[in-house]
């Protein structure tokens, strides 16, 4: 008869034997999808017991291959974050099944105040204000409500305002890795 510290769990098992990429490719994937929310790199390393150098190679990789035209989903890395989403081409089609269109519903304020935090981030209400010419409460209610935005702490002058800034949320749906890929507003072309 075996004693307890003979026993191997399932888990043992697969840890002794040695893996190959696409296995951990196997496993990153099984993690970002149940997780549901961005995954360190720290914790995705610790979980397969590799590196972080190691793991981050595997990562990617893995974006490569989803990067591929064929490939419905991609990784986002932000900040050695890491979660799958799905690509921004594809939205329509994910659009018509959940039954909503988000990007219609934002009004025309909500998209002005959005575009002045992700440009001029951290800001108060106050400069979002100044900035539009008309208070912009509701649209910053709203964009607090979608997740696109958050409080990111307050500003350190008298009556301590509230600093806003834009969330993983914010790069997810505009399909950025992080707030950088941005386009300049020099390209934008205004006549």
């Amino acid at each position: 008869m075996r004693n307890n510290s003979e026993k191997n769990t399932s888990s043992e098992i697969v840890q002794e034997k040695d893996l190959t990429g696409d296995e951990y490719f196997s496993i990153i994937e099984s993690l970002l999808f149940v997780s549901g929310e961005p995954l360190t790199l720290k914790q995705i390393a610790s979980i397969i017991k590799l590196s972080s150098k190691r793991t981050k190679d595997l990562l990617k990789n893995m974006a490569i291959k989803y990067g591929q035209k064929s490939r419905g989903i991609k990784i986002l890395n932000n900040d050695d974050k890491y979660s799958l989403v799905t690509k921004t081409e594809n939205s329509y089609y994910v659009e018509k099944l959940l039954g909503n269109n988000s990007r219609q519903s934002l009004s025309q304020a909500s998209l002005e105040t959005l575009a002045i935090i992700a440009y001029k981030q951290p800001i108060t209400r106050i400069d979002i204000d100044e900035i539009r010419g008309v208070k912009s409460d509701k649209a910053i209610s709203t964009l607090i409500e979608r997740k696109l935005i958050k409080e990111n702490g307050r500003l350190s002058v008298p009556g301590r305002p509230i600093i806003y800034g834009t969330t993983e949320e914010f790069l997810k749906y505009f399909g950025l890795e992080n707030i950088n890929e941005i386009p300049g507003i020099e390209e934008f072309h205004l006549d």
